[in-house]
């Protein structure tokens, strides 16, 4: 057996006994909690885990799944991905586009409301997006917003609110003007980024989104409990204008960051959905409760190339090709997962009816030949007798570990380097991954829209997404030219040579694609996961088993 695989065994062992006997209350229901099979009501209370604090529910800064996926059933935008995965009238009733594609008019419900009881109008829109592309909120999905007429400049720093093509018509109708024709554009704003802000609310109290006393919605769900790190309570929202849709009484989101212990919890009936471990993933893969659905995005590593030895690119190449991402999901995640041998996951059509990625082809690949060549003369040209310790850092989570130490074997068996690994709370990490402060850490991207240059636009310089410290003219050329170019076909070669340029520097080296695995009880039905996108609740339902 090969030595970094015995390595990763050994490592999911231990986290399974660590899981089973680390938490003694595993499997118990929560104090002051009534047992679910005793409760005198007809309620309809769904179970679910949020693995971790949500890092912001302000609308302009929670970029991450770990806030997405529970803040979009609390607030919603002008449109919202259906059932069909397909952008939808949302907030606004009805949405008017020019004939040159440049303007788009929403025309807001009258019915349209806040959990508050505040109607909805076309200022809060315009609020919340003008602070979502204030450069000095600093949002993370700023950068979304740069199809709007005069919105980069004003992000930027370089030009005026007054210039940004946004405006509010009357208290119901929001104009927004575009650079060029989106066709992306109704799927790009069902972000929560673009969710509506009540600026009454905000301006009476700026934390306005940190409780659940405070924060206001206009969304399926309203927020009746928040115990940070512990648990969230979702309710019924009254006042959305389609509550009628809406089956679930509650939804209480547990907060857990252990795969092993969230099955207990399944298996105990304390959670109605739960991840399958990977060292469960053969008994349980096909069992009838599984659901297994596309997700479009990828598990990678980024490589700070400000910090030796990663400012060589032939160091970070020969990393890169160190990595086995076949070996990886088949004895590390064990979930089905598709190895990702190039940075956009699959499920993207061009122009000539090929999928983006079997466009382009595998960019990165194990070839540990290659990689001590590569790491041989790279240390060369650095001057280097040593290689410079590395350290690769990683969020807390069990998977986010496995996997790291699968890392460090294979960089030992391909490369004779010996990596130190380090393990950094969720709440830190991802502050400190922007600051350059690690050498080479975990990280994952899920497209907030359904187009490559989504994905690979994340790398130009400058961005608040590129988090490696890597710059490259030639690159940032290839996107901008992209971004501006009306001739699909030449679009997409523009993107594919992005995709090869990025993938020879290598600032980053991909693991895998994401899919959507899950257990589910039996009587639940409407929860959709888009392939693109976030959890939806709203069609949600829950049925005696």
């Amino acid at each position: 057996m090969k030595k970094w695989l015995l390595l990763v065994l050994t490592a999911l062992l231990v986290t399974v006994l660590a899981a089973c006997t680390a938490n003694n209350d595993a499997g118990e229901k929560p104090s002051g909690d009534s047992d679910k099979g005793e409760e005198k009501t007809e309620e309809k209370v769904l179970y679910l885990n949020n693995g971790n604090e949500p890092t912001t529910f302000d609308p302009s800064v929670g970029f991450d799944a770990v806030s997405w996926n529970a803040l979009n059933n609390l607030m919603e935008g002008l449109t919202r991905l259906g059932e069909d995965h397909l952008p939808k009238e949302a907030t606004a009733e009805t949405i008017d586009v020019s004939e040159d594609g440049l303007t788009y008019t929403f025309n807001i419900r009258e019915d349209a409301k806040w959990s508050n009881g505040d109607a909805v109008t076309a200022n809060d829109f315009l609020y919340g997006w003008t602070r979502m592309l204030d450069p000095n909120t600093a949002s993370p999905a700023a950068f979304l917003g740069y199809f709007i007429e005069g919105a980069e400049a004003f992000n930027t720093g370089e030009g005026r609110i007054e210039d940004v093509g946004m405006k509010v018509v009357d208290e119901k109708t929001f104009e927004v003007k575009l650079t060029a024709p989106t066709d992306a554009f109704l799927n790009i704003i069902t972000n929560p980024s673009f969710f509506p802000v009540n600026e009454k609310v905000a301006t009476e109290n700026p934390e306005w989104f940190t409780e659940a006393d405070s924060f206001v919605g206009n969304g399926p769900f309203q927020l009746a409990k928040w115990e940070h790190d512990v648990k969230m309570v979702f309710e019924k929202n009254a006042e959305y204008w389609d509550a009628e849709t809406v089956k679930l009484d509650k939804v209480e989101w547990a907060m857990v960051n252990d795969s092993n212990t969230e099955y207990q919890m399944y298996q105990a009936n304390e959670l109605d959905v739960s991840d399958v471990p990977a060292e469960l993933s053969e008994q349980l893969m096909d069992s009838e409760e599984v659901s297994v659905q596309d997700q479009a995005g990828t598990y990678f590593y980024r490589f700070n190339t400000t910090m030796e030895p990663f400012t060589n690119a032939k160091i970070r190449k020969a990393f890169a090709l160190a990595v086995n991402q076949e070996q990886i999901v088949e004895f590390v995640t064990k979930n089905g997962e598709k190895p990702a041998h190039g940075f956009v996951s699959y499920g993207f059509q061009g122009p000539d009816g090929k999928d983006f990625r079997d466009a382009v082809g595998n960019l990165v690949e194990f070839n540990a030949e290659e990689a001590k060549k590569l790491l041989e003369e790279g240390m060369a040209e650095e001057g280097y007798e040593t290689l410079p310790t590395v350290t690769l850092t990683y969020a807390t989570s069990d998977t986010h570990q496995n996997i790291a130490v699968a890392l460090q074997a294979q960089f030992k068996e391909a490369l004779g380097v010996d990596v130190e690994l380090a393990n950094v709370e969720s709440s830190v990490f991802a502050s400190e991954q922007k600051e350059l402060k690690y050498q080479l850490s975990r990280s994952s991207f899920l497209h907030d829209y359904a187009d490559p240059v989504n994905a690979i636009e994340s790398f130009i310089t400058g961005s608040s997404m590129n988090r490696t410290g890597w710059s490259n003219a030639e690159f940032d050329k290839l996107i901008a030219d992209a971004k501006a170019e009306t001739d699909p076909a030449v679009r997409w070669k523009h993107l594919m040579d992005a995709e090869k340029l990025l993938m020879e520097e290598a600032p980053i080296f991909p693991i895998h694609f994401y899919n959507q695995v899950a257990l589910q009880k039996p009587g639940l039905s409407g929860i959709v996961r888009h392939p693109v996108g976030y959890l939806e609740l709203k069609w949600a339902d829950k049925s005696a088993e």
